[in-house]
């Protein structure tokens, strides 16, 4: 193939690609119960499902938990407990051993699951699992965090906390603290 039938390929090719775009409108899809975004070239269905956020109430041998104070939006400046979206492929515990390293350079035991807390409104499921930090000495911000602090439970800063459910998870564990077994915290009634 010489360069004028590339070329007159690649024409073709510009002419029609938008043919090859996907367009979507909302429809309910047969068997479905709600609007979907489908294609209408092709019938893919663009399902928009919740996201996966993985953390932990990790302490030390002491009880001290670690706190992060976000380095980014949003709630930029206020105290958080290291979590962030599952990866594809990863399991919750290493996404939640992921998240803790990440954010403060800390190394995890984790216990056990602690709480599945359901936010619809911004579309979010969050797994926290209380967890031992093994390395407290050594702990360090990362990129997203601006400053970390162990800290016993009658100290935390819980009017600079950056989100409700970081409240909850606290509350949640301070509720199990010293039960091995324990039934998987929610939403508190007054979070729904």
């Amino acid at each position: 193939m010489d360069s004028h039938d590339s070329e007159h390929l690649w024409r073709q090719f510009l002419a029609h690609k938008e043919d090859l775009s996907p367009s979507f409108r909302l429809e309910i899809p047969s068997g479905d119960d709600r609007e979907r975004s489908v294609c209408t070239r092709c019938s893919f269905i663009d399902y928009r499902n919740p996201r996966i956020v993985v953390g932990s109430v990790a302490t030390d041998d002491s009880g001290r938990i670690l706190l992060c104070q976000r380095a980014i939006e949003p709630r930029k400046g206020w105290w958080t407990l290291p979590a962030g979206y599952l990866e594809t492929n990863e399991s919750a515990e290493a996404g939640a051993r992921r998240e803790a390293r990440e954010e403060a350079g800390a190394k995890l035991e984790i216990d056990r699951l602690l709480a599945v807390y359901s936010l619809p409104r911004i579309s979010q499921v969050q797994l926290m699992y209380r967890a031992r930090l093994t390395n407290p000495e050594t702990i360090a911000a990362g990129p997203e965090s601006e400053d970390l602090m162990l800290v016993a439970f009658e100290d935390i800063p819980w009017p600079d906390l950056a989100f409700p459910s970081v409240s909850w998870a606290l509350k949640d564990w301070r509720a199990v603290v010293g039960q091995a077994d324990f039934a998987v915290r929610s939403n508190p009634a007054e979070g729904l």
